[in-house]
Protein backbone atom coordinates (compact mmCIF):
# COMPACT_ATOMS: atom_id res chain seq x y z
CA UNK A 1 0.00 0.00 0.00
CA UNK A 2 1.22 3.36 -1.09
CA UNK A 3 1.98 5.74 1.94
CA UNK A 4 0.10 9.11 2.17
CA UNK A 5 2.77 12.50 1.90
CA UNK A 6 1.63 14.83 4.27
CA UNK A 7 2.87 18.27 5.27
CA UNK A 8 5.64 18.44 7.69
CA UNK A 9 4.04 19.45 11.20
CA UNK A 10 6.67 19.55 13.01
CA UNK A 11 7.54 22.67 15.86
CA UNK A 12 10.70 23.43 12.87
CA UNK A 13 8.41 24.55 10.30
CA UNK A 14 7.52 28.37 11.13
CA UNK A 15 5.10 30.57 9.62
CA UNK A 16 6.18 31.56 5.82
CA UNK A 17 7.39 27.75 5.67
CA UNK A 18 5.77 25.24 2.89
CA UNK A 19 5.62 21.46 2.94
CA UNK A 20 9.15 19.94 4.56
CA UNK A 21 9.85 22.90 6.32
CA UNK A 22 10.72 24.69 2.61
CA UNK A 23 10.71 28.22 1.87
CA UNK A 24 6.79 29.49 1.41
CA UNK A 25 6.37 32.14 -0.54
CA UNK A 26 8.50 35.91 0.72
CA UNK A 27 10.51 33.91 2.54
CA UNK A 28 14.41 33.91 2.54
CA UNK A 29 15.95 31.05 0.73
CA UNK A 30 19.18 29.56 1.31
CA UNK A 31 21.61 29.26 4.43
CA UNK A 32 20.30 32.38 5.87
CA UNK A 33 17.06 31.70 5.22
CA UNK A 34 17.39 28.31 7.15
CA UNK A 35 19.20 30.04 10.52
CA UNK A 36 16.48 32.71 10.55
CA UNK A 37 13.76 30.20 10.67
CA UNK A 38 15.80 28.09 12.75
CA UNK A 39 15.91 31.23 15.10
CA UNK A 40 12.47 31.74 14.82
CA UNK A 41 11.35 28.42 16.12
CA UNK A 42 14.37 27.34 18.18
CA UNK A 43 15.72 25.50 16.47
CA UNK A 44 14.11 21.72 14.78
CA UNK A 45 13.20 21.21 18.39
CA UNK A 46 10.99 24.28 18.75
CA UNK A 47 11.37 27.03 21.61
CA UNK A 48 8.75 25.07 23.97
CA UNK A 49 11.04 21.76 24.00
CA UNK A 50 13.98 24.32 24.26
CA UNK A 51 12.72 25.89 27.06
CA UNK A 52 11.69 22.69 28.87
CA UNK A 53 14.77 21.00 28.64
CA UNK A 54 16.74 23.90 30.28
CA UNK A 55 14.22 23.82 32.90
CA UNK A 56 14.97 19.86 33.26
CA UNK A 57 18.29 20.70 34.32
CA UNK A 58 17.92 23.57 36.48
CA UNK A 59 15.34 21.10 38.13
CA UNK A 60 17.86 18.53 39.11
CA UNK A 61 20.54 21.15 40.30
CA UNK A 62 18.70 21.98 43.12
CA UNK A 63 18.72 17.67 44.72
CA UNK A 64 22.64 18.63 45.48
CA UNK A 65 23.45 19.87 48.64
CA UNK A 66 23.53 22.47 50.08
CA UNK A 67 19.68 22.43 48.85
CA UNK A 68 18.77 18.91 49.05
CA UNK A 69 15.82 18.54 47.57
CA UNK A 70 16.47 15.04 46.24
CA UNK A 71 13.01 14.40 44.73
CA UNK A 72 13.84 17.02 42.37
CA UNK A 73 16.28 14.92 41.23
CA UNK A 74 13.65 12.08 39.52
CA UNK A 75 11.52 14.97 38.08
CA UNK A 76 14.18 17.12 36.35
CA UNK A 77 14.92 13.51 34.65
CA UNK A 78 10.86 13.03 33.69
CA UNK A 79 11.00 15.97 32.03
CA UNK A 80 13.85 16.14 30.57
CA UNK A 81 12.82 12.11 29.07
CA UNK A 82 9.04 13.81 28.26
CA UNK A 83 11.18 16.32 26.32
CA UNK A 84 13.09 13.86 24.06
CA UNK A 85 10.48 11.31 23.62
CA UNK A 86 9.82 11.38 19.54
CA UNK A 87 12.85 13.93 18.71
CA UNK A 88 15.53 12.59 16.26
CA UNK A 89 19.15 11.53 17.66
CA UNK A 90 20.33 14.70 16.64
CA UNK A 91 17.65 17.17 18.06
CA UNK A 92 17.76 14.71 20.91
CA UNK A 93 21.54 15.74 21.44
CA UNK A 94 21.01 19.33 21.25
CA UNK A 95 18.33 19.61 23.96
CA UNK A 96 20.10 17.17 26.27
CA UNK A 97 23.35 19.25 25.96
CA UNK A 98 20.90 22.59 26.56
CA UNK A 99 19.70 20.63 30.24
CA UNK A 100 23.45 19.43 31.07
CA UNK A 101 24.36 23.52 30.60
CA UNK A 102 21.33 24.24 33.06
CA UNK A 103 22.77 21.81 35.40
CA UNK A 104 26.31 22.10 35.40
CA UNK A 105 27.01 25.54 35.50
CA UNK A 106 24.89 26.37 38.95
CA UNK A 107 26.12 23.09 40.56
CA UNK A 108 29.52 23.46 40.00
CA UNK A 109 29.63 27.42 41.02
CA UNK A 110 32.36 26.91 43.26
CA UNK A 111 35.06 26.38 40.47
CA UNK A 112 34.33 29.96 40.03
CA UNK A 113 36.36 31.00 42.85
CA UNK A 114 39.37 29.90 40.27
CA UNK A 115 38.26 31.43 37.22
CA UNK A 116 34.92 32.60 36.05
CA UNK A 117 36.58 30.77 32.91
CA UNK A 118 37.58 27.75 34.38
CA UNK A 119 34.05 27.00 35.67
CA UNK A 120 32.17 27.97 32.73
CA UNK A 121 34.53 26.37 30.34
CA UNK A 122 34.36 22.63 32.73
CA UNK A 123 30.62 22.94 32.88
CA UNK A 124 30.35 23.36 29.00
CA UNK A 125 32.42 20.38 28.49
CA UNK A 126 30.54 17.73 31.20
CA UNK A 127 27.27 19.17 29.37
CA UNK A 128 28.88 17.84 26.66
CA UNK A 129 28.62 14.30 27.73
CA UNK A 130 25.25 14.78 27.68
CA UNK A 131 24.98 15.04 24.01
CA UNK A 132 25.33 10.99 23.23
CA UNK A 133 22.91 11.08 26.29
CA UNK A 134 20.02 12.54 25.07
CA UNK A 135 20.58 11.35 21.26
CA UNK A 136 20.39 7.96 22.90
CA UNK A 137 17.26 8.59 24.95
CA UNK A 138 15.71 9.99 21.88
CA UNK A 139 16.03 6.36 20.07
CA UNK A 140 15.64 4.14 23.15
CA UNK A 141 12.00 5.70 23.80
CA UNK A 142 11.05 3.92 20.49
CA UNK A 143 11.37 0.25 22.12
CA UNK A 144 8.92 -1.59 24.64
CA UNK A 145 9.83 -0.75 28.44
CA UNK A 146 12.03 2.19 27.90
CA UNK A 147 12.20 3.32 31.00
CA UNK A 148 14.78 0.90 32.31
CA UNK A 149 16.73 1.72 28.69
CA UNK A 150 16.73 5.49 29.64
CA UNK A 151 17.92 4.65 33.23
CA UNK A 152 20.70 2.47 31.61
CA UNK A 153 21.95 5.01 29.71
CA UNK A 154 22.49 7.78 32.66
CA UNK A 155 24.79 4.46 33.87
CA UNK A 156 26.49 5.03 30.68
CA UNK A 157 27.53 8.17 30.43
CA UNK A 158 28.67 9.26 34.01
CA UNK A 159 30.44 5.96 33.25
CA UNK A 160 32.41 7.76 30.08
CA UNK A 161 32.44 10.94 32.70
CA UNK A 162 33.90 9.68 35.23
CA UNK A 163 37.04 8.64 33.00
CA UNK A 164 37.82 10.06 30.35
CA UNK A 165 39.86 11.97 29.82
CA UNK A 166 42.39 13.07 32.27
CA UNK A 167 40.49 10.20 34.41
CA UNK A 168 37.74 11.95 34.20
CA UNK A 169 35.13 14.08 36.35
CA UNK A 170 32.42 12.35 38.39
CA UNK A 171 31.11 15.46 40.24
CA UNK A 172 27.46 16.19 40.06
CA UNK A 173 26.29 12.59 39.28
CA UNK A 174 22.48 11.46 39.94
CA UNK A 175 23.69 9.18 43.21
CA UNK A 176 25.22 12.07 45.22
CA UNK A 177 21.67 13.72 45.14
CA UNK A 178 20.10 10.32 46.43
CA UNK A 179 22.83 10.13 49.69
CA UNK A 180 20.08 10.54 52.20
CA UNK A 181 16.93 8.86 51.36
CA UNK A 182 15.66 5.49 50.45
CA UNK A 183 17.24 5.15 47.67
CA UNK A 184 20.81 5.60 49.54
CA UNK A 185 21.34 1.91 51.35
CA UNK A 186 20.82 0.24 47.41
CA UNK A 187 24.50 1.51 47.23
CA UNK A 188 25.52 -1.47 49.09
CA UNK A 189 24.43 -3.90 46.66
CA UNK A 190 25.35 -1.78 43.52
CA UNK A 191 27.82 1.05 44.44
CA UNK A 192 26.68 4.35 43.08
CA UNK A 193 25.37 3.52 39.27
CA UNK A 194 22.75 1.29 40.42
CA UNK A 195 21.73 4.66 42.66
CA UNK A 196 22.05 6.69 39.59
CA UNK A 197 19.91 3.57 37.97
CA UNK A 198 17.09 3.69 40.30
CA UNK A 199 17.32 7.56 40.38
CA UNK A 200 16.89 7.54 36.47
CA UNK A 201 14.37 4.94 36.53
CA UNK A 202 11.98 6.69 38.73
CA UNK A 203 11.96 9.98 36.37
CA UNK A 204 11.46 7.52 33.71
CA UNK A 205 8.83 5.90 35.07
CA UNK A 206 7.41 9.18 35.99
CA UNK A 207 7.50 9.98 32.28
CA UNK A 208 5.72 6.79 31.34
CA UNK A 209 3.14 7.55 33.65
CA UNK A 210 2.66 10.71 32.09
CA UNK A 211 2.31 9.52 28.51
CA UNK A 212 -0.09 6.99 29.28
CA UNK A 213 -2.40 9.78 31.49
CA UNK A 214 -2.39 12.19 28.39
CA UNK A 215 -3.12 9.19 26.20
CA UNK A 216 -5.74 8.54 28.71
CA UNK A 217 -6.94 12.05 28.12
CA UNK A 218 -7.07 11.97 24.02
CA UNK A 219 -8.85 8.97 24.15
CA UNK A 220 -11.24 9.69 26.26
CA UNK A 221 -12.11 13.04 24.10
CA UNK A 222 -12.14 10.94 21.01
CA UNK A 223 -14.97 8.78 22.59
CA UNK A 224 -16.70 12.13 23.86
CA UNK A 225 -17.26 12.96 20.22
CA UNK A 226 -17.47 9.30 18.87
CA UNK A 227 -20.46 7.14 18.74
CA UNK A 228 -22.70 6.66 22.10
CA UNK A 229 -23.13 3.17 21.99
CA UNK A 230 -19.00 2.38 22.51
CA UNK A 231 -18.20 2.35 26.16
CA UNK A 232 -15.59 5.14 26.72
CA UNK A 233 -11.98 3.33 27.49
CA UNK A 234 -10.19 6.05 29.81
CA UNK A 235 -9.78 4.23 32.87
CA UNK A 236 -8.46 0.93 30.89
CA UNK A 237 -5.60 3.51 29.25
CA UNK A 238 -4.72 4.56 32.65
CA UNK A 239 -4.06 1.35 33.63
CA UNK A 240 -0.13 1.92 32.15
CA UNK A 241 -0.01 5.05 34.30
CA UNK A 242 -1.07 3.05 37.30
CA UNK A 243 1.27 0.66 36.61
CA UNK A 244 4.45 2.84 36.83
CA UNK A 245 3.36 4.67 39.44
CA UNK A 246 3.45 1.38 41.44
CA UNK A 247 7.09 0.46 40.37
CA UNK A 248 8.53 3.65 41.74
CA UNK A 249 6.57 2.79 45.12
CA UNK A 250 8.15 -0.82 44.78
CA UNK A 251 11.61 0.85 44.06
CA UNK A 252 11.20 3.71 47.14
CA UNK A 253 9.58 0.75 49.31
CA UNK A 254 12.40 -1.67 48.57
CA UNK A 255 15.20 0.63 49.48
CA UNK A 256 13.88 1.03 53.02
CA UNK A 257 13.49 -2.33 53.40
CA UNK A 258 17.07 -3.28 52.83
CA UNK A 259 19.20 -3.07 56.43
CA UNK A 260 22.29 -0.91 56.84
CA UNK A 261 24.54 -2.34 59.74
CA UNK A 262 26.49 -0.03 62.10
CA UNK A 263 28.15 -2.57 64.27
CA UNK A 264 31.71 -3.12 64.79
CA UNK A 265 34.26 -3.21 67.50
CA UNK A 266 34.32 0.80 69.17
CA UNK A 267 37.12 3.04 67.75
CA UNK A 268 37.49 6.29 69.40
CA UNK A 269 38.52 9.11 66.93
CA UNK A 270 39.40 12.54 66.59
CA UNK A 271 39.55 14.64 63.45
CA UNK A 272 41.45 17.73 63.70
CA UNK A 273 40.18 20.73 61.31
CA UNK A 274 42.71 23.37 61.92
CA UNK A 275 41.41 25.85 59.98
CA UNK A 276 43.65 28.25 57.31
CA UNK A 277 44.37 31.85 57.56
CA UNK A 278 41.65 33.42 54.66
CA UNK A 279 39.75 32.00 52.23
CA UNK A 280 40.47 31.51 48.25
CA UNK A 281 43.77 30.68 46.34
CA UNK A 282 46.20 32.46 48.49
CA UNK A 283 45.58 30.99 52.15
CA UNK A 284 48.88 28.72 51.34
CA UNK A 285 50.99 31.70 51.07
CA UNK A 286 50.81 31.32 54.79
CA UNK A 287 51.88 27.52 55.16
CA UNK A 288 53.60 28.18 58.51
CA UNK A 289 50.31 29.41 59.66
CA UNK A 290 48.19 26.53 58.27
CA UNK A 291 50.64 24.35 60.06
CA UNK A 292 50.82 25.82 63.49
CA UNK A 293 46.91 26.16 63.48
CA UNK A 294 46.55 22.03 63.27
CA UNK A 295 49.45 21.62 65.35
CA UNK A 296 47.85 23.62 68.12
CA UNK A 297 44.57 21.87 67.85
CA UNK A 298 45.79 19.22 68.53
CA UNK A 299 47.64 20.38 71.46
CA UNK A 300 44.63 21.57 72.79
CA UNK A 301 43.08 17.97 72.31
CA UNK A 302 45.78 16.73 73.95
CA UNK A 303 45.26 19.14 77.18
CA UNK A 304 41.38 18.38 77.01
CA UNK A 305 42.09 14.62 76.79
CA UNK A 306 44.11 14.98 80.47
CA UNK A 307 42.37 16.86 81.66
CA UNK A 308 39.29 14.17 81.76
CA UNK A 309 37.20 16.63 79.36
CA UNK A 310 37.39 14.20 76.47
CA UNK A 311 38.03 10.81 75.72
CA UNK A 312 41.52 9.96 74.82
CA UNK A 313 41.02 8.97 71.15
CA UNK A 314 42.90 6.11 69.51
CA UNK A 315 43.78 7.77 66.45
CA UNK A 316 44.06 11.04 64.55
CA UNK A 317 43.74 12.27 61.31
CA UNK A 318 44.60 15.66 59.90
CA UNK A 319 43.40 16.61 56.95
CA UNK A 320 45.13 17.38 53.38
CA UNK A 321 47.97 20.32 53.07
CA UNK A 322 47.92 20.39 56.93
CA UNK A 323 51.59 20.91 56.40
CA UNK A 324 52.68 22.27 53.15
CA UNK A 325 55.95 22.28 54.43
CA UNK A 326 57.98 19.20 53.44
CA UNK A 327 58.87 17.81 57.14
CA UNK A 328 61.48 15.50 55.94
CA UNK A 329 63.42 18.16 55.00
CA UNK A 330 62.00 21.42 56.79
CA UNK A 331 63.78 20.38 60.88
CA UNK A 332 60.70 23.48 61.87
CA UNK A 333 58.01 21.38 60.11
CA UNK A 334 59.01 18.06 61.30
CA UNK A 335 59.69 19.30 65.17
CA UNK A 336 56.25 20.52 65.13
CA UNK A 337 54.26 17.91 63.93
CA UNK A 338 56.65 15.09 65.87
CA UNK A 339 55.99 17.67 69.09
CA UNK A 340 51.88 17.42 68.63
CA UNK A 341 51.80 13.64 67.76
CA UNK A 342 53.78 13.25 70.89
CA UNK A 343 51.83 15.01 72.99
CA UNK A 344 48.76 13.36 72.06
CA UNK A 345 50.65 9.93 72.12
CA UNK A 346 48.39 7.82 69.21
CA UNK A 347 49.06 7.91 65.82
CA UNK A 348 48.63 10.93 63.39
CA UNK A 349 47.48 10.50 59.86
CA UNK A 350 49.42 13.53 58.88
CA UNK A 351 48.63 15.53 55.08
CA UNK A 352 51.78 17.19 53.74
CA UNK A 353 53.21 17.92 50.91
CA UNK A 354 56.69 16.49 49.81
CA UNK A 355 59.36 16.36 47.25
CA UNK A 356 59.89 13.71 44.81
CA UNK A 357 63.59 12.41 45.41
CA UNK A 358 64.31 13.79 42.74
CA UNK A 359 62.99 17.16 43.12
CA UNK A 360 60.85 17.36 40.11
CA UNK A 361 57.52 17.03 41.39
CA UNK A 362 55.41 17.16 44.53
CA UNK A 363 53.48 13.97 46.11
CA UNK A 364 50.25 15.26 48.18
CA UNK A 365 50.64 12.28 51.00
CA UNK A 366 48.97 10.93 53.77
CA UNK A 367 51.95 9.82 56.41
CA UNK A 368 50.92 7.50 59.38
CA UNK A 369 53.32 9.94 62.08
CA UNK A 370 53.76 7.22 65.32
CA UNK A 371 54.41 9.30 68.40
CA UNK A 372 57.58 6.56 69.10
CA UNK A 373 59.24 6.68 65.65
CA UNK A 374 57.79 9.29 63.77
CA UNK A 375 56.70 9.00 59.93
CA UNK A 376 56.31 6.09 58.45
CA UNK A 377 53.77 4.12 55.60
CA UNK A 378 52.55 6.83 53.42
CA UNK A 379 50.06 7.30 50.74
CA UNK A 380 50.12 9.44 47.92
CA UNK A 381 47.30 10.62 45.77
CA UNK A 382 46.76 8.45 43.28
CA UNK A 383 44.26 10.92 40.94
CA UNK A 384 45.74 14.62 40.97
CA UNK A 385 43.70 17.47 39.81
CA UNK A 386 44.32 17.99 36.01
CA UNK A 387 44.88 21.61 35.57
CA UNK A 388 45.11 22.07 39.39
CA UNK A 389 47.93 19.47 41.06
CA UNK A 390 49.20 18.95 37.41
CA UNK A 391 49.16 20.49 34.16
CA UNK A 392 48.50 18.78 30.66
CA UNK A 393 50.57 20.31 27.57
CA UNK A 394 52.30 22.61 30.38
CA UNK A 395 54.68 24.32 27.50
CA UNK A 396 51.32 25.49 25.39
CA UNK A 397 49.03 26.57 27.72
CA UNK A 398 51.51 28.47 30.33
CA UNK A 399 52.20 30.36 27.72
CA UNK A 400 48.89 30.92 26.82
CA UNK A 401 47.20 31.40 30.52
CA UNK A 402 49.19 33.12 33.01
CA UNK A 403 47.28 31.61 35.67
CA UNK A 404 48.91 28.08 34.98
CA UNK A 405 52.11 29.65 36.55
CA UNK A 406 50.36 28.63 40.21
CA UNK A 407 51.59 25.49 39.55
CA UNK A 408 55.20 25.34 38.81
CA UNK A 409 55.63 21.91 39.35
CA UNK A 410 53.48 18.73 38.10
CA UNK A 411 52.12 16.31 41.44
CA UNK A 412 53.32 12.85 40.87
CA UNK A 413 50.75 10.36 41.19
CA UNK A 414 50.61 7.63 43.32
CA UNK A 415 51.01 4.04 42.72
CA UNK A 416 49.05 1.73 45.53
CA UNK A 417 45.81 2.17 47.68
CA UNK A 418 45.62 3.65 50.47
CA UNK A 419 45.15 0.91 53.30
CA UNK A 420 47.65 1.46 56.28
CA UNK A 421 47.81 0.64 59.76
CA UNK A 422 47.01 3.65 61.80
CA UNK A 423 46.91 2.57 65.75
CA UNK A 424 44.48 -0.31 66.50
CA UNK A 425 42.95 -0.45 62.69
CA UNK A 426 43.78 -0.68 59.22
CA UNK A 427 42.36 2.56 57.27
CA UNK A 428 41.74 3.10 53.95
CA UNK A 429 42.93 7.34 52.69
CA UNK A 430 41.78 8.81 50.16
CA UNK A 431 42.59 12.15 49.35
CA UNK A 432 40.30 14.95 48.19
CA UNK A 433 38.24 14.64 45.49
CA UNK A 434 38.94 10.80 44.85
CA UNK A 435 36.03 10.58 46.76
CA UNK A 436 34.38 10.85 43.81
CA UNK A 437 35.70 7.64 41.96
CA UNK A 438 34.48 4.61 42.85
CA UNK A 439 37.56 3.10 42.01
CA UNK A 440 39.55 4.88 44.34
CA UNK A 441 37.12 4.22 47.23
CA UNK A 442 36.81 0.83 46.48
CA UNK A 443 40.43 0.03 46.66
CA UNK A 444 40.83 0.78 50.29
CA UNK A 445 37.32 -0.48 51.26
CA UNK A 446 38.72 -3.24 53.14
CA UNK A 447 40.10 -0.59 55.70
CA UNK A 448 38.22 -1.11 58.82
CA UNK A 449 37.40 2.84 58.71
CA UNK A 450 37.66 4.81 56.11
CA UNK A 451 39.47 8.37 55.62
CA UNK A 452 38.99 11.34 53.00
CA UNK A 453 41.56 13.88 53.90
CA UNK A 454 40.72 17.49 52.09
CA UNK A 455 41.67 21.16 51.74
CA UNK A 456 37.92 22.94 50.30
CA UNK A 457 40.04 26.36 51.68
CA UNK A 458 40.15 27.57 47.92
CA UNK A 459 35.88 26.70 47.37
CA UNK A 460 34.73 27.54 50.91
CA UNK A 461 31.26 28.89 51.17
CA UNK A 462 30.54 27.12 47.85
CA UNK A 463 28.43 23.93 47.12
CA UNK A 464 31.15 22.14 46.61
CA UNK A 465 32.20 21.08 50.38
CA UNK A 466 28.60 19.95 51.52
CA UNK A 467 28.78 18.04 47.98
CA UNK A 468 31.78 16.56 49.07
CA UNK A 469 30.24 14.90 52.61
CA UNK A 470 27.17 13.78 50.60
CA UNK A 471 29.94 11.98 48.53
CA UNK A 472 30.75 10.55 51.82
CA UNK A 473 27.79 9.47 52.99
CA UNK A 474 27.13 7.15 49.99
CA UNK A 475 30.53 5.51 50.42
CA UNK A 476 29.69 4.88 53.81
CA UNK A 477 26.63 3.26 53.09
CA UNK A 478 28.54 1.63 49.75
CA UNK A 479 31.45 0.24 51.88
CA UNK A 480 29.34 -0.58 54.86
CA UNK A 481 32.83 1.81 56.94
CA UNK A 482 32.29 4.50 59.16
CA UNK A 483 34.21 7.54 57.37
CA UNK A 484 36.45 10.42 59.15
CA UNK A 485 36.49 13.43 56.70
CA UNK A 486 38.76 16.10 57.58
CA UNK A 487 39.40 19.08 55.97
CA UNK A 488 41.54 22.53 56.33
CA UNK A 489 38.79 24.59 56.67
CA UNK A 490 35.95 22.45 56.95
CA UNK A 491 33.66 21.05 56.20
CA UNK A 492 34.68 17.79 58.65
CA UNK A 493 32.39 15.20 59.35
CA UNK A 494 31.89 11.69 60.87
CA UNK A 495 30.00 9.69 59.51
CA UNK A 496 28.66 6.04 60.48
CA UNK A 497 28.43 2.91 58.09
CA UNK A 498 24.61 3.23 57.48
CA UNK A 499 24.96 7.11 56.31
CA UNK A 500 24.13 8.94 59.81
CA UNK A 501 26.28 12.10 60.59
CA UNK A 502 28.00 11.53 64.08
CA UNK A 503 29.78 14.87 64.12
CA UNK A 504 29.92 17.85 61.20
CA UNK A 505 31.65 20.89 61.24
CA UNK A 506 31.46 24.68 60.41
CA UNK A 507 33.52 26.10 58.00
CA UNK A 508 36.54 28.43 58.77
CA UNK A 509 36.62 27.61 62.58
CA UNK A 510 38.82 25.64 64.10
CA UNK A 511 37.06 22.25 65.19
CA UNK A 512 37.91 19.14 66.60
CA UNK A 513 35.92 16.38 66.80
CA UNK A 514 36.16 13.23 69.16
CA UNK A 515 33.80 9.83 68.74
CA UNK A 516 33.31 6.18 69.37
CA UNK A 517 33.27 4.66 66.06
CA UNK A 518 32.45 1.27 64.69
CA UNK A 519 35.19 -0.80 62.76
CA UNK A 520 33.91 -3.21 60.45
CA UNK A 521 35.09 -6.05 58.68
CA UNK A 522 32.33 -7.32 56.79
CA UNK A 523 31.95 -6.80 53.32
CA UNK A 524 29.20 -5.30 51.34
CA UNK A 525 27.91 -6.94 47.99
CA UNK A 526 29.06 -3.82 45.91
CA UNK A 527 32.95 -4.42 47.26
CA UNK A 528 32.48 -7.90 45.69
CA UNK A 529 30.95 -7.07 42.76
CA UNK A 530 33.21 -4.28 42.07
CA UNK A 531 32.46 -2.79 38.58
CA UNK A 532 30.23 -5.57 37.33
CA UNK A 533 26.79 -3.37 37.94
CA UNK A 534 28.27 -0.43 36.32
CA UNK A 535 29.66 -2.27 32.69
CA UNK A 536 26.44 -4.41 33.04
CA UNK A 537 23.92 -1.46 33.38
CA UNK A 538 26.16 0.90 30.64
CA UNK A 539 25.91 -2.14 28.20
CA UNK A 540 22.22 -2.63 28.37
CA UNK A 541 21.78 0.81 27.78
CA UNK A 542 24.21 0.34 24.56
CA UNK A 543 22.14 -2.55 23.51
CA UNK A 544 19.04 -0.90 23.58
CA UNK A 545 20.75 1.31 21.45
CA UNK A 546 21.38 -0.61 19.37
CA UNK A 547 18.43 -2.86 19.32
CA UNK A 548 16.16 0.18 18.52
CA UNK A 549 18.58 1.64 15.76
CA UNK A 550 18.20 -1.70 13.85
CA UNK A 551 14.62 -1.79 14.27
CA UNK A 552 14.15 1.57 12.97
CA UNK A 553 16.31 0.23 10.04
CA UNK A 554 13.89 -2.42 9.31
CA UNK A 555 10.93 -0.65 9.67
CA UNK A 556 12.43 1.84 7.18
CA UNK A 557 12.95 -0.77 4.72
CA UNK A 558 9.52 -2.26 4.95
Amino acid sequence: MAQETLPDRSPAAGPGDGPGGEPGAGAPSGRLGRLRRGLRSGGRAGWPRTLLAAAAGLLMWPALPPFDLTPLAPVGVALLTLVLIGRTARTGAWLAFLAGAAFFIPALEGISRIGPDGWIILSLVEAAYFLPLGAGIAVVTRLPGWPVWTAALWVAEELVRGRVPFGGFPWARLAFSQTATPLTPYASFGGAPLVTFLTALIGGLLACAAVAVHRARSEGAVHQGGDAGKPPRPRRALLPAAVCLAAVGAVVGGGLLIPTPADGRPVTVAVVQGNVPRLGLDFLGQRKAVLDNHVKATHDLAARVRAGRLAKPELVVWPENASDLDPYTEPDAYNAIDGAVKDIGVPVLVGALTDTPDGEKVENRGIVWDPWTGPGDYYVKRHPVPFGEYLPFRDVLTKLITRFERIPRDFAKGDRSGVMELGPVDIGDVICFEVAYDKEVRDVSRGNLLVVQTNNATYGKTSLPPQQIAMSRLRAVEHGRTILVAATSGISAIVAPDGRMVDRSREFVPAVQVASVPARTSRTASDRLGEAPEWALALLGLGAVCAAAWTARKNEGN
